[in-house]
C-alpha cells in the first residue's frame, strides 16, 4: 500500500488529475453529467424510456428531440469559428428556409424538388456570406449583421407578413414521424453529424479549416486556398441552417418569420464555446459542440420542470453557462487542482 503523505504518491496523483481536467472534452462532458444527475433529482423519472405507439418517449428521449435544430446549426457554426469566422445569420437563414420551403408546397412543387431548393435556399445564405467575408473581405460578425438583419424581412416578403401554414405528410414525418421507434429528426441529425465528421476529420478539408483559422496568411503560403475554404465553411453553415430550419417548419406545420430561430445564433456560438471550440479559430470540435448543445438543452429542462418561474430560465442559464466557462480557463483549472492537491497532501 502507498501511503498518501508519499511524495511520490503524491505526484502520481497530480499527474492524473491535472491530465484529466486538463482534457478538452473533460468540464463539457462533467457539466452534462452534473446537470442530468440534477435533473434526475428534480424528476425522478428522467431517465425513463418507454415505447408508446412505437415511438420512444421520456425525459432524455425529449432532450435529445428538443435539441436536434440547435445541434444543426450549432455543427455548421462550429466550421464556420474554426475559420476564425462567426455567423450571426443562422436564425434568420432557419426564417428564410421555412418561407421558402411553404411557399414551394403551397405552389405544389413535388416534395423532392422542395426539399432540394429549400435546402438550396439555405446554402445560397450561407454562399452569400461567404462572398461577403472571404471575396470582399469584410469583418465577419458586419457581414453576417447584415443578413441578420435583413433575412427576417426577406422571409417576411415571402410570406407576405403572415404566418402561412401547410399540410405535407413527407415533410412531417421528417420531423415528428419516428423510424425503428426513434424520432426521425434525431436520425436526421445524427446523419449530418456523421456526413460532417467524415468530410472533416477523414479528409484534409478539416485541417484546412483549423489553419486558415490559425494563420489565413501562412495557410496561403502552404497552397490552400483560404478564400475557397472560409467560402465552403459559410455555405455549410446556412446548409446545416437550412435543415434545421426545414425540421422546424415541419413541426410546426407553417412558417412563423417572426420567431422561427429567434435568438438561435446565440445558442450555437455558446454551444461551440462550451465544446472547447476557439472564438479565435484554429480549432474546432464537432463531437463536443453536440455535447454544448445538449448542456443548453438540459439546463432548459432543469428549468422547465424545476419550480422556478419561467422567467428565471435566461438568468439561470447565463450564469451556469458563465460557471462551466470559467472552469475551462486554465489558469482557474490550474487553481482549483493546486487547492484540491494541497488539501489531499
Amino acid at each position: 500500500m502507498v501511503h498518501a503523505d508519499n511524495p511520490r504518491a503524491v505526484a502520481v496523483r497530480r499527474f492524473s488529475f491535472g491530465e484529466l481536467t486538463g482534457r478538452t472534452w473533460f468540464w463539457p462532458v462533467a457539466a452534462l453529467a452534473l446537470i442530468f444527475l440534477v435533473d434526475a433529482v428534480v424528476s425522478p423519472g428522467f431517465f425513463s424510456i418507454r415505447i408508446v405507439q412505437g415511438r420512444l418517449f421520456g425525459s432524455l428521449i425529449d432532450v435529445f428531440y428538443r435539441g436536434t435544430p440547435g445541434a444543426l446549426v450549432a455543427l455548421g457554426m462550429a466550421v464556420v469559428i474554426g475559420t476564425k469566422g462567426i455567423d450571426l445569420s443562422v436564425g434568420a437563414v432557419v426564417a428564410i428556409v421555412g418561407a421558402v420551403m411553404t411557399n414551394l408546397i403551397h405552389r405544389d412543387f413535388s416534395p423532392v424538388s422542395v426539399l432540394f431548393l429549400t435546402l438550396g435556399a439555405g446554402a445560397l445564405c450561407g454562399l452569400w456570406n461567404g462572398f461577403l467575408v472571404a471575396i470582399l473581405d469584410i469583418q465577419p460578425i458586419i457581414a453576417t449583421l447584415i443578413l441578420m438583419v435583413a433575412g427576417r424581412g426577406i422571409a417576411l416578403l415571402i410570406d407576405e407578413g403572415l404566418i402561412v401554414t401547410f399540410r405535407s405528410d413527407f415533410f412531417s414525418a421528417i420531423s415528428t414521424g419516428q423510424f425503428l421507434t426513434v424520432p426521425s429528426r434525431i436520425i436526421v441529425a445524427a446523419g449530418t453529424f456523421l456526413a460532417l465528421w467524415l468530410v472533416l476529420r477523414r479528409t484534409a478539408l478539416g485541417l484546412f479549416v483549423e489553419s486558415v483559422g490559425a494563420n489565413s496568411a501562412a495557410a496561403n503560403l502552404t497552397g490552400i486556398n483560404a478564400k475557397l475554404v472560409k467560402i465552403g465553411a459559410y455555405t455549410l453553415s446556412g446548409l446545416c441552417a437550412g435543415i434545421a430550419g426545414m425540421l422546424i417548419c415541419g413541426d410546426i406545420r407553417g412558417s412563423d418569420s417572426n420567431n422561427a430561430g429567434l435568438f438561435m445564433e446565440l445558442d450555437a456560438i455558446l454551444a461551440v464555446v462550451i465544446g472547447g471550440g476557439s472564438l479565435v479559430g484554429g480549432r474546432f470540435y464537432l463531437g463536443l459542440t453536440i455535447i454544448g448543445v445538449l448542456v443548453i438543452q438540459g439546463l432548459t429542462t432543469s428549468i422547465l420542470v424545476s419550480p422556478l418561474p419561467f422567467q428565471f430560465t435566461m438568468v439561470v442559464k447565463g450564469v451556469v453557462v458563465l460557471i462551466v466557462l470559467l472552469l475551462q480557463s486554465r489558469r482557474l483549472r490550474e487553481s482549483i487542482v493546486g487547492l484540491f492537491l494541497r488539501k489531499t497532501s
